[in-house]
Formats: C-alpha cells, structure tokens, sequence
C-alpha cells in the first residue's frame, strides 16, 4: 500500500466532519480530514460494477448545501440561456448589420463572454484556493446581474460585445461550484450529487430560452414607442440572479477547510476596511499598539503566546473560532485571508489522464456550445439553408429538449453510468454528440416547396425530427458534462488544488466556447452561399472535431477515476495517478 509522502506542516484539528472525495488522506496543508471508512472484506476486484454491495456504506448528502448550489447553477443558467431565442434578432437591429452576415455577429457576441472566461477562469479558479469559495461566488453573481441589466439597453454591437465581456471576466462560478460539490461529497455519494448538477443545467436550458423567447415579441425592433424591446427579458434575468445573490450570502456555507475558522466574511471586509482608515489616518493606528502590548504580555514567564493559540497542545484540545477571531485584536493586521502552507508541484498534477481529460472537454465545450450557437441560427435562417423558425418556436423546441433530458437523467442515466463507469459512459456521450452533429442538416421543412431534399416535409415531420434530434444531442451533452465533471474531480490528487484544476478546466471550457459561437456563426453564413445542403457542411466540421474527441478519450485508463465501489481489469498498464499521488492499491 502506498501513501503520499507530501510534507505539510502542523495545522488545528476541525471538530466538524468532512468529506473525502480522494482515495487516499491529502497532505494535512490543505483539504479535507480523511473520512474514508474501513475497507471491508467485500471490497476487492470481484465487487460488482453497480456498487451495490457498498450502497449501505454510502454517506447521507448534505442537502441543504446541495439545494443552495443548485439555486446558484439554476439561476445562473436561466439568465445565460435566455439571451440565445432572441440574440439573433436584436443583432439584426444594430446599425451596420447586414443581414446575410447575422451569423457572423451573433457568434461575435456569444464568443465575447467565453473569450474574457477563458482570460479569468484559471484566476477565479486559483482564487477560491486562496480567499475561499463563497466569496468568489458572491463576487461572479453580483457582476453578471448587474451586466444583464445593462445589456438590456445595448442599441449598437460593440456595446453588447462590451458588456458581455465584462460578465465573462467577471464571473468563475460553474468551475467553483464544481469545486464546492467535490469538497462536500465522497466517493460512495458523489456520483448522486454529479448526477444532479447537469439536471439544473438541464433546468436552465428550459427555463432561460423560454424566458427569452417569450418576453421578445417576434419582429421587435427598436422604435419610439418600445426604445428597448429586449429590455424585459435583461431586467427578469437580472432580478433572479438578484434573489440568488442574497440567498447565496445567507444560506452557502465555506467548502474551503482553511477559510472556515476565519470570521464571517462581512466582518473581514469590516476588518478590511478598518484596517485601511486607520492605516491612512493615524501616524500610529490602534493595531499596532494593541500589537505591541500583546506582545508584551506574551513575553511575561508562564504567558502562552497567541501565536501559539489555537494550535494542537499535548492534550488534544482545540481553540474555537471565537477565540481565534478575537487573537485579531492582540495581532498587527486582522485576519483576512485563510494560511496556505504548501503547494503541490505541477508534475503531481497534470498527468496523462487529467491532459487528455482537459484536452477532450475542450473539444466537448467546443462542440457543445457550436450546437448551442448553431441550432438558433439555423432554425431562424430561410430555406433551403435554415427552417424558418420563429424565435418561440426555437424555445418551445429547446425546452422540450431540455425536459426530455432532465426525466432521462434522473430516471435512467444514474444506473447506466453505474454500470459503466465513469470513462465508458464518457466515451459513448461523445459518440452521441458526433451522431446529432451529422443528423441534424437532414431534418426536413414546413413547406415542401421551400427544401431541397430534408427527410420529410411538414411541420409535424419538423417538429419529430428535431424533438429526436435535439433529444439525442442533449441527452449525449448532459451526459458528458456528469461525466467528465465526476473524471476532473477524481483526477486531482487532494482538495488543495481542486479549485485550480476547476478553474483550469473552466478556462479550457472557455476557451472552445470563444471559438466556437464565432467559427459556426461564420461557417453558417458561408454556407447559405452553398446550394444544395450548404447546412451539412457548419454542422459536419464540428461533427468531426468532437470525433477527434472521441477517439482522445480512449486514452483515459486511470483507476482511480471511477466511483467508489467500480472496479475493473487492467491490462498491466501504468497508471501514473496511482504511482506518483500515493493512490491505495490492492
């Protein structure tokens, strides 16, 4: 049996349970106090995949945690799916918009917010290691409503282009509430916590295009009467991400184990604030005389010293929050931020499996957020190259895609990837993301007159085609997230880097979804140029990419990248997780 032989340094015992998503203790620096029960003799390689002989060791989900970050991810992706029915539209209304090129700008606008993503993600990432997860979720919340109520009175393109770079560098969250599930779940329940995450997603993508579609009222433009047609659906996203922020600030709870016996948040930024007035005002602020007379005191025979409080003493006893908090006053400056000790080096890292992991959920960010992009334009575009869909018809479609995937992930998608594992299901998803990409071009059109070869015409024929279509894409889609969600978190070597990891993984999320509206928008507009079937060849480029994808992720063999109670044969490869992290092996 191996063990990781990372040094950290003495740190306070935490009288609260922890959950531990890693197989093995992480170093004592960071993270979280190992929780992993005792290994039974039923556990072994003649387990059966399902894990039902280790259901009944499974930890109870903290579901009050889980029920405010699903708030957080729900809002949020209602206010980004809403912009989707209507973008097209309003970039149709910006002067100097030509209409042939409406692709082009929309995918412009999308790329805009990934491409400042891609610039801060890593950053909120490595942050939320430092100054803890809440405050980098509060932070993301408040920039994106107040940028939504502020795209709402965008007139002309680089405004909204502006404005939603703004929301991009500015907001990290879904990276960090990956990181917030990661911390409060192990290994025997984190595949039902996964498993709920793209289910609000999938929520999202119901409510926000039907908001969207909804509230915009087809042909709308601006006008004396009506300066601002697309100001309604900004103010609700606006006021939803509102009531998010304020119950994020009551209800979320500190994941990050070093932050939590710091003082409430409001109470550092008071700390924080003091600090700075007294600071510029006073030759000789308050701090330092209360720090100079500490210091005094500590050095009087038998006076334990606060730099020695609220550390482990021979006893075992711990120093609560209440006295740490209160040691600020005897220290120089207040207490601000968590200690971080040590950092693990990046061969520890970036392994095979998490290169290949990051590389193919590029590729599947890229694909994704392509179809996203795509499927509006294409549905809103004349024929032969488009539908001729009405930006309701797009949301009603959407939806029903978006409901049919959340009944599959809650009824069915939980025991297949039980079943497969988290790499097979993973592998298979990519596949489907492939199928829809390549089927899509040949559904067929309200009118018969107007195609030019789809597979049936009629707008009962269209709407079958599309629900299947949409159907297989989405299901695929939400299946790769859980997956590849569940790979990224089991692939960090300890929780002392799972919010870097997150936010790399975000930033390379970004990075393909700043390419991808752009590049389809464009692909699109080149293809209404090209008759017949001109559509084939947008939805067949990006079809290919994530066949690459597909194939990439063959390569992801690790052990320990499956769930707790998921074992299966290896061909004798190396596993470079297992040898160099210190994972337990049999």
């Amino acid at each position: 049996m191996k063990r990781s032989s990372l040094p950290g340094p003495t740190r306070r015992k935490s009288s609260t349970l922890h959950y531990q998503t890693f197989p093995t203790p992480p170093p004592k620096s960071k993270g979280q106090p190992p929780s992993l029960s005792p290994p039974s003799s039923s556990d072994g390689p003649s387990q059966r995949r399902n894990g039902d002989s280790s259901a009944h060791n499974e930890s109870p989900l903290p579901k009050r945690q889980l029920a405010i970050l699903a708030v957080i991810a729900l809002s949020e992706q209602t206010a980004l799916n809403s912009i989707s029915p209507y973008l097209p539209q309003m970039a149709s209304t910006f002067p100097d918009v030509d209409v042939d090129q409406v692709g082009l700008y929309v995918g412009l606008i999308a790329s805009s917010f990934a491409l400042a993503q891609f610039a801060t993600g890593f950053l909120w990432g490595w942050l939320s290691d430092r100054i803890g997860r809440k405050p980098v979720v509060l932070a993301g919340t408040l920039c994106t409503a107040a940028c939504f109520l502020a795209f709402g009175f965008c007139r002309t393109l680089w405004q909204a282009i502006i404005v939603q770079v703004i929301m991009g560098l500015g907001n990290g969250n879904q990276g960090v509430v990956s990181t917030c599930l990661g911390e409060i779940t192990d290994r025997s329940n984190q595949s039902r916590a996964f498993v709920y995450l793209p289910v609000i997603y999938g929520l999202g993508g119901i409510t926000g295009p039907l908001l969207g579609g909804v509230l915009v009222t087809k042909g709308s433009r601006p006008s004396v009467d009506d300066p601002y047609p697309y100001l309604k659906p900004n103010l609700v996203s606006a006021a939803v991400l509102a009531v998010d922020l304020v119950l994020t600030m009551i209800f979320l709870e500190e994941s990050l184990e070093e932050a939590k016996n710091l003082p409430p948040l409001g109470q550092r930024v008071g700390n924080l604030f003091a600090w700075v007035w007294q600071f510029a005002s006073s030759s000789r602020p308050s701090y330092l005389r209360l720090s100079n007379k500490g210091n005094e005191e500590d050095a009087r025979p038998g006076k334990t010293s606060v730099a020695d409080e609220g550390y482990e003493t021979d006893s075992g006893s711990d120093v609560d929050g209440d006295a740490e908090s209160g040691s600020e006053s005897q220290g120089g400056m207040p207490t601000l931020l968590p200690h971080v000790h040590s950092e693990l080096a990046s061969k520890h890292i970036f392994k095979r499996d998490t290169l290949l992991l990051l590389g193919t959920f590029l590729i599947f960010q890229l694909a994704n957020i392509s179809y996203n992009s795509l499927y509006p334009i294409f549905g809103q575009a004349s024929p032969p190259t488009g539908r001729s869909l009405s930006p309701e018809e797009i949301g009603v479609t959407l939806a029903f895609a978006g409901a049919m995937t959340i009944v599959f992930q809650i009824a069915i998608f939980g025991n297949l990837r039980d079943r497969m594992g988290n790499k097979l299901t993973y592998r298979v998803c990519l596949g489907g993301m492939v199928v829809a990409f390549m089927v899509t071009p040949f559904v067929g059109y309200k009118d018969a007159r107007k195609g030019d070869g789809g597979i049936s015409s009629g707008k009962g024929w269209l709407y079958l085609e599309l629900g299947l279509v949409l159907l297989i894409r989405a299901v695929a889609a939400v299946g790769c997230l859980t997956s590849a969600l569940l790979l990224i978190t089991n692939s960090a070597p300890n929780h002392s880097v799972l919010g870097t990891i997150n936010g790399l993984a975000q930033t390379l999320s970004a990075a393909g979804r700043a390419v991808g509206p752009f590049l389809s928008g464009a692909l699109f507009s080149a293809a209404t140029k090209i008759k017949p079937k001109g559509e084939v060849m947008a939805f067949g480029i990006f079809g290919g990419i994530t066949f690459v994808g597909f194939l990439l992720s063959f390569g992801i063999r690790g052990v320990g990248l499956e769930a707790e109670g998921f074992f299966e044969e290896e061909d004798g490869s190396d596993d470079e997780n297992d040898q160099e992290v210190g994972v337990r092996t049999t």
